[in-house]
């Protein structure tokens, strides 16, 4: 199970887009809003959002998407319930919202939007929400027993790649799924290790200073950074911290030597959308991030 956070200004596309007829969309539960058509509700949430005319981006839209391996178990009512303990530990409470759900994937998943101006409008923070949106989506995956849910590169025919690509893939994947079942480096390399793939530690020359991360398995090494931006040591670190633990570097071999078969691997791994981000800003208002996207570019 993974979230993806995402606000904007207009509960008309936002509404349009969750309860598109093309997607197979159905709308599965909603609150405090007049559900006759989708004017309606739209309607009342721009109605509710009048009352705090200061939250500029009120539209809060969050898709939870699952793995085609729950696919199975994913009922509506099954997932109603992980979606309202979700919003509940996401503080999204006492105000309206609707969820839909799409069979336009092949894996199940489903659409939030809730209007960040609650009942008594007061504002539904967003402050690190994308932190809070991580480590629930852990808690949750563990709790019901759930695979884990990549959305971060496309589905690989994995019987098409060759070496040194398929390998490459392979230790991708993997990151993603321990980096979601870890907090700490600790659990993150034994989640690496329980795959079959060695981790080590580059760091500067005559320094005990970590500089970066290669993981290696059937032969082949790639740095962290090699095999996606988002998996260099420093950003995993962000993600990881505390930093590294004595035991984890002892008896490793640390170099600053040429990887070898260290490759730029050209693959066709893009992001997979579940929605048209260009139309939503995923900036959090109260992070100082101040630039702003025009919606239909």
């Amino acid at each position: 199970m993974i979230a993806k956070v995402l606000k904007s200004c207009s509960f008309k596309n936002t509404v349009n887009y969750i309860l598109d007829n093309k997607k197979g969309a159905t709308l599965i539960d909603n609150e405090g809003v007049r559900n006759l058509d989708n004017q309606s509700i739209i309607s009342s949430f721009e109605l509710q959002a009048e009352l705090n005319s200061k939250v500029s981006k009120c539209v809060g839209h969050t898709v939870l998407s699952f793995s085609a391996q729950d696919k199975d178990r994913m009922t509506d009512e099954f997932m109603l319930k992980i979606a309202h303990e979700y919003m509940a530990k996401m503080g999204i409470e006492n105000t309206q919202y609707i969820i839909g759900r799409h069979f336009d994937k092949s894996h199940p998943h489903i659409h939030i939007c809730y209007n960040r101006v609650d009942n008594n409008g007061k504002t539904i923070s967003d402050k690190n929400d994308r932190i809070r949106s991580g480590k629930i989506c852990k808690e949750l995956t563990l709790k019901y027993e759930l695979h884990y849910a990549s959305n971060e590169r496309r589905s690989v025919k994995m019987h098409r790649l060759r070496e040194p690509d398929k390998t490459k893939h392979e230790i991708f994947r993997t990151i993603g799924e321990s980096l979601h079942l870890s907090t700490n480096w600790d659990e993150f390399t034994k989640y690496m290790e329980s795959a079959k793939i060695n981790v080590r530690f580059k760091t500067k020359e005559n320094s005990n200073e970590i500089q970066g991360i290669v993981f290696s398995k059937n032969g082949y090494s790639f740095s962290g950074s090699k095999v996606a931006k988002m998996y260099s040591y420093s950003k995993l670190n962000k993600e990881l911290s505390p930093k590294i633990t004595p035991e984890m570097t002892k008896n490793q071999e640390l170099s600053t030597a040429t990887i070898k078969n260290e490759r730029t691997i050209r693959v066709d791994l893009s992001i997979l959308d579940v929605i048209p981000t260009h139309l939503y800003d995923t900036s959090g208002e109260e992070s100082g991030n101040k630039r702003k996207r025009k919606l239909g570019r």
